[in-house]
């Protein structure tokens, strides 16, 4: 882990600092080889992931360049390069599911 990131996560408050840890171990494990990075003031992953924590919840960003429609609809927000999932609590991270769609954009995405 960069020193970057590691001050970012560190700085963090509960339960943002608890929910970037599992988000970021979910993406090691399911996109290995996946290159960690700090760039525009936040963690990101082979161009594909990235992770904000915001004031009451935490952002995990995916590149949705080369996805259809209907699987860019599994996503929050309308954009045409990234969309997001939004996590509130710890309880709110599935990691399973998290994992099926990392899987999913670390195949199909077209960015980088």
């Amino acid at each position: 882990m960069s020193i970057r990131v590691e001050e970012y996560i560190n700085k963090q408050n509960s339960p943002q600092k608890e929910i970037i840890h599992t988000l970021r171990a979910v993406i090691l494990k399911t996109a290995p080889g996946v290159t960690e990075e700090f760039k525009m003031g936040v963690p990101w992953y082979s161009g594909k992931f990235y992770i904000v924590a915001l004031r009451d919840h935490v952002n995990l960003g995916f590149s949705v360049q080369g996805l259809s429609e209907s699987e860019k609809d599994l996503f929050m927000g309308k954009g045409s390069m990234m969309r997001h999932l939004k996590f509130y609590s710890l309880k709110d991270v599935d990691e399973e599911e998290v994992a099926k769609l990392v899987g999913l954009v670390a195949e199909k995405s077209t960015c980088c």
